[in-house]
């Protein structure tokens, strides 16, 4: 068939090149182009797409090696007799209905409440949201440097293999030098698990501590994922409030022994917990032989204020598990983090682990790992701090002109506000009514134990959207605020 005709997408992230393979690899699995079957010559093909000929000849190069096309001498290329057997289409069977398999789950976390968001944010003008970064902030010439590094041949031996249920050695060192030291916390390697992402370190401390000999609580309002995991896992999860310093050590908490907080600055309200009340808190758990699972997330986005001690920091007696991530600094998509406790936890947890995926990627260990010793990762951090705060300053005038007696910030920084309208304000309305005039918002309700208590809150990430669009953005927001408003105050009775 060399009359083949198919087009190329120069807006494509896929190179040119991979682009010309992956419709030469579809056409022959789907039998488009069948075995034998002749393919335009290079030269043909290239003025066809008009494109350069040598990407063409490097596309065929591939071809050829992967087993798709073969060459004969002064033929040309044809499609390959004998494909490869992995890549063979499989054979169409007749659907068949789903069976009823809902009264053996012995869980159902799809009934959970979660936070959502559109797939598609990226197409609104104005998004609010939270989790997600700003690729321009991205150093991908570096992290592609570090890529190419680890899968040189000095070192693609170094994670290529089964490593069973350890860890990169380089990456647990990188670490305890970097990461580690401005927290105050000092750990040996076997104190240290890697995970994927801090979410993952939940699950495994969920399913190691829930019990019938452990009553777990949790802040309120709180991470809802991790309010769900612990569901997941235990009988009853206790609610425990908060205050202007953080996590209250009333009574709520001293009826559990498992305590999961965000002490930096909570989750969501952006309180940071005093260092008094932290010293409290660790006290409390080595006199009660309680474990306090510490969620450090995003800390190195305090561009404010200083730095305060983690609890893991004051912890001397191995009754703090500490929970670190990279998705925050480095981009979500990595699901890379970190586990830090005593040596007996990290032993049951790496074992756990084992039993679930028994090791995170290794080649995103190394490149990580590469990435953080070349010192990328400081100087990633120094650049986003430093949008962070513009950001945060613009966000800060924008919601006090906009919304008065709305907002929380926080003294630590961060990457989102903490909103609170007023008593009549159903922010789940407030939300959809902003996303018809492109902006989007979190409504608070899935934070809170109770969602009753949350139904006039709602954050505003800030990390994802531009600086020159948040003060537009709250203008708009104001706008959708101001109709929901007058519409209530003529609506009848």
């Amino acid at each position: 068939m060399r009359d083949l005709v198919f087009t190329i997408n120069r807006g494509d992230p896929l190179s040119l090149q991979n682009q010309i393979q992956a419709k030469f690899v579809s056409a022959i699995l789907s039998g488009t182009l069948a075995k034998g079957t002749p393919v335009p010559s290079t030269r043909l093909l290239a003025t066809r797409l008009k494109i350069s000929r040598n990407t063409v000849t490097l596309a065929y190069q591939a071809l050829l090696i992967d087993g798709y096309l073969e060459a004969r001498e002064r033929s040309g290329f044809f499609v390959a007799r004998d494909i490869p057997r992995t890549s063979r289409p499989a054979a169409q069977r007749a659907k068949v209905a789903d069976a009823d398999l809902s009264e053996r789950f012995a869980m159902r976390p799809s009934h959970q409440s979660n936070i959502s968001k559109p797939s598609n944010w990226h197409d609104f003008p104005f998004p609010f949201i939270y989790g997600q970064t700003d690729p321009a902030l991205f150093p991908i010439h570096e992290w592609r440097d570090c890529t190419r590094q680890a899968v040189s041949r000095k070192l693609v031996e170094s994670w290529t293999d089964d490593s069973i249920n350890k860890d990169d050695a380089e990456f647990v060192d990188q670490i305890r030098q970097r990461l580690l030291p401005p927290r105050g916390i000092e750990a040996s390697p076997d104190e240290i698990l890697v995970t994927l992402g801090a979410q993952n370190a939940l699950y495994i401390l969920a399913s190691l501590l829930s019990g019938e000999r452990n009553h777990i609580g949790v802040e309120d309002p709180c991470y809802p994922d991790a309010r769900n995991i612990f569901r997941l896992h235990a009988r009853s999860v206790a609610s425990l409030p908060i205050d202007a310093e953080g996590l209250v050590l009333g009574p709520e908490l001293r009826a559990c022994n498992v305590v999961y907080t965000t002490p930096s600055h909570q989750l969501p309200t952006n309180v940071t917990m005093s260092v008094e009340r932290r010293r409290e808190l660790v006290a409390w758990a080595r006199a009660s032989n309680a474990i306090i699972i510490e969620d450090d997330y995003e800390f190195e986005a305090n561009f404010t204020g200083e730095a305060v001690p983690a609890l893991k920091s004051l912890d001397e007696s191995g009754n703090v598990a500490y929970v670190g991530t990279l998705s925050k600094s480095i981009v979500p998509g990595l699901r890379i983090g970190y586990l830090v406790g005593s040596k007996r936890l990290i032993e049951e947890a790496r074992a756990l682990r084992r039993l679930m995926y028994r090791h995170p990627p290794g080649n995103n260990q190394r490149v990580t790992a590469l990435f953080l010793a070349l010192g990328h990762h400081d100087t990633l951090v120094g650049r986003m701090q430093r949008a962070y705060r513009e950001r945060w300053a613009i966000l800060d005038r924008a919601v006090t002109e906009a919304f008065p007696g709305w907002a929380r910030t926080s003294r630590f920084g961060g990457t989102a506000f903490w909103m609170r309208g007023p008593d009549w304000l159903d922010a789940v309305e407030l939300a959809r009514k902003a996303a018809e005039y492109g902006v989007l918002i979190e409504p608070g309700q899935v934070f809170f134990a109770d969602p009753w208590h949350g139904k006039n809150t709602f954050r505003l990430g800030f990390a994802s959207i531009p600086a020159e669009r948040i003060a537009p953005g709250i203008a708009v927001l104001a706008r959708a605020a101001g109709e929901l408003a007058r519409g209530r105050s003529m609506a009848p009775g």
